[in-house]
């Protein structure tokens, strides 16, 4: 299902893709890639998935770190497009690399499709999900205003992107239709 505030993305043809999203840090991320991988395959993409590759051994945290970024970083610019994992990631909002890696593909000009796994608004979602970090009248717990435009997400993600309810599924269904 493609919510209402799907972003405006023009028609390019997509072939591959560049899997975005905190799904890198579960404990079976190896094998969970190798299934989203197939499952866009299914969809006739070709998808990169972060971890495909082994890491290089034997470098410092730095220069691993250094690695990782300069990898993602050539897998985006060599993708038509990204599809990211927006949802919640340890507390409400999402993932903040996730987040870099839209911002650098939207400036690049690649489509962006973003998944969420329930409806509502950003402010709605982060009530329904952690009622704790909600304070009264618009704010979160410590007073600050609860960003409320009637977006799923941050307008900074769901401006430029293409937000659809579910998961990689209806992503996909999403770029197929684009595509």
């Amino acid at each position: 299902m493609v919510a209402p505030w799907e972003g405006d993305n023009p028609k390019v043809p997509l072939n591959r893709l560049y899997l975005a999203g905190p799904d890198v840090f579960r404990p079976d991320a190896a094998d969970h890639g190798r299934r989203l991988v197939a499952l866009c395959a299914q969809y006739g993409f070709d998808a990169v998935f972060p971890l495909a590759e082994a890491l290089p051994q034997g470098l410092s945290p730095h220069a691993l770190a250094r690695h990782i970024y300069a990898t993602n970083i050539a897998h985006i610019a060599n993708c038509d497009a990204i599809v990211a994992n927006l949802d919640f990631f340890r507390g409400p909002e999402p993932d903040s690399g996730t987040c870099f890696e839209i911002g650098y593909a939207t400036a690049l000009g690649k489509s962006v499709v973003g998944y969420v796994p329930e409806a509502g608004t950003f402010a709605q979602r982060i009530a329904a999900r952690y009622p704790h970090a909600v304070g009264s009248a618009g704010k979160d717990a410590a007073g600050w205003e609860l960003e409320e435009f009637g977006l799923p997400v941050n307008l900074m993600l769901a401006v430029p992107a293409r937000i659809v309810v579910g998961g990689l599924r209806e992503a996909l269904e999403a770029l197929r239709q684009q595509a």
